[in-house]
């Protein structure tokens, strides 16, 4: 077909059978006529869609989450109005301060430091927004009642809002550099401007942020930046952990391409970013705050989506967190050292999105808790890594199931006639861990069977035709010189 551009309707059967409705896919004779790019599109669907995920949460929003059974029944819950008032941002304190005053009255944020940065600033435009309100009448205030003080509850949905359009802006550059990755194909970020696991988990906590590191890696590394890349995966990691990962998928390809310098690049630059990004944190409150996030997470037992916690009901047995971190760790070195020989084994290099989700699905999947905005960890190397939809809709369908059930299983819904057990919710977990294997037999299916892979077989044409031009052009000069 003409044009550099792949077109989803001419390979993709689920993109060809909606196109029927609207005259089928576009002819190898048709007129184009230039209006917007596949990028502008794709930035208008990714904003319409976080749009939507902003109403989905407006019955919790108009009630300032304050009401327990709506945030359940009508799945609009979110960590961010809680942690307003419950880690001090509504005293705009600092996250990491060891002030003994602060510390009695808030814990520290459990999270890494790139969300407690991007949490506290939009508490600082927060306050600014509001006029800057008295922050005195606050302090002699306990911190259970600061729901009631005057201008509280607008604040906090203040707060959301301001979130939600920073989620935006970052969802919106995502897909951009998405769309990027390979650039004869760059519909296939459709998959990702148009998610439901967007739509519905975008604004549950903060998520997105990592989400817009690991789409930066992924185009730099397409780019050939390495540096570029472990800044990236730095800073992604410093956000949240998972972004770590990725260097073990950069390490199958350079072992593969024997390109040692740029995985040595990459991993330094990675390292480098994350003790900068660090640097704050623990020189503005000391090393005891800022790692609270790794001895919470360790001391954490079986928690919600996790297979521990199926496996704890049904047996009957209660795995002590020491228990769960042994196993949970050994289990998923075991799957890094399987994508590791898969990986070698495949008949070409792998593509970084591929190793990437293998990895990162592993650690999810053995992982102590899944709550239900981590499918966005997996989203922007899902829908490179296997850019069909019917296997998108699959995998995406099974989280669905899961955002769903998370929710009636909190609010009670889900209880057994027994009062005690609740065997839907352990099932949809167990589902949609089968979403996930799902997904990854697609994409091994891929890397060993490369001439069933679209992005391969792009990859392979455009060589051919640089090929021919460079072949072109040492035939007739006047050619390479455009006349």
């Amino acid at each position: 077909m003409p044009g550099d551009v792949d077109a989803p309707a001419h390979e993709d059967r689920v993109v060809t059978t909606l196109s029927e409705s609207i005259g089928g896919p576009i002819g190898d004779h048709a007129v184009r006529r230039r209006r917007l790019a596949p990028v502008g599109w794709l930035l208008l669907l990714t904003a319409f869609v976080m749009a939507l995920g902003m109403v989905q949460k407006s019955d919790c929003y108009r009630q300032t989450w304050s009401n327990g059974d709506t945030r359940y029944t009508h799945m609009c819950y979110s960590d961010l109005p809680y942690l307003y008032t419950g880690r001090g941002l509504a005293e705009l304190e600092w996250p990491y301060t060891d002030d003994a005053t602060t510390r009695q009255r808030y814990q520290v944020m459990e999270y890494p430091v790139g969300i407690s940065y991007w949490a506290w600033g939009t508490a600082w435009v927060t306050h600014w927004l509001s006029g800057s309100p008295d922050l005195a009448d606050r302090a002699a205030t306990k911190p259970d009642d600061l729901w009631g003080v005057p201008g509280m509850l607008k604040e906090i949905r203040l707060f959301v809002a301001v979130n939600a359009l920073g989620f935006a802006a970052i969802a919106l550059v995502a897909c951009w550099l998405i769309a990027g990755v390979n650039r004869r194909r760059p519909w296939d970020a459709a998959a990702f401007a148009l998610s439901p696991a967007l739509l519905l988990t975008g604004l549950i906590n903060w998520d997105l942020l990592a989400v817009g590191f690991v789409a930066g890696a992924l185009w730099a590394w397409s780019r050939g930046k390495p540096v570029l890349t472990g800044v990236m995966i730095g800073l992604g990691t410093a956000t949240k952990l998972y972004p770590l990962f990725l260097l073990g998928a950069l390490l199958v390809i350079c072992w593969r391409k024997r390109t040692w310098y740029e995985f040595v690049m990459a991993t330094g630059s990675a390292v480098i970013a994350w003790v900068l990004f660090n640097l704050p944190a623990m020189l503005g409150g000391g090393v005891a705050q800022w790692k609270v996030f790794w001895s919470f997470n360790s001391s954490r037992g079986a928690d919600l989506g996790s297979l521990w916690m199926v496996l704890q009901n049904v047996t009957g047995h209660t795995f002590t967190p020491h228990e769960i971190n042994l196993w949970s760790w050994v289990l998923f070195g075991a799957w890094c050292v399987g994508v590791l020989v898969l990986g070698m084994l495949a008949p070409r290099t792998p593509r970084f999105a591929q190793l990437g989700f293998l990895i990162v699905a592993g650690f999810l999947i053995v992982n102590k808790v899944y709550s239900p905005q981590y499918v966005l960890w997996l989203l922007p190397l899902a829908v490179l890594a296997r850019p069909r939809w019917r296997d998108q809709l699959v995998w995406q369908g099974t989280e669905v199931l899961y955002f769903a059930s998370v929710w009636w299983y909190l609010g009670g819904q889900l209880t057994a006639g027994d009062g005690t057990s609740n065997p839907f919710y352990w099932l949809s977990i167990v589902i949609r861990v089968i979403g996930q294997l799902y997904l990854a037999a697609m994409i091994l299916g891929d890397m060993f069977a490369p001439q069933d892979d679209p992005v391969a077989r792009a990859e392979d044409e455009a060589e051919l035709e640089a090929a021919s031009r460079a072949d072109a052009a040492r035939r007739s000069p006047a050619l390479a010189a455009g006349t």
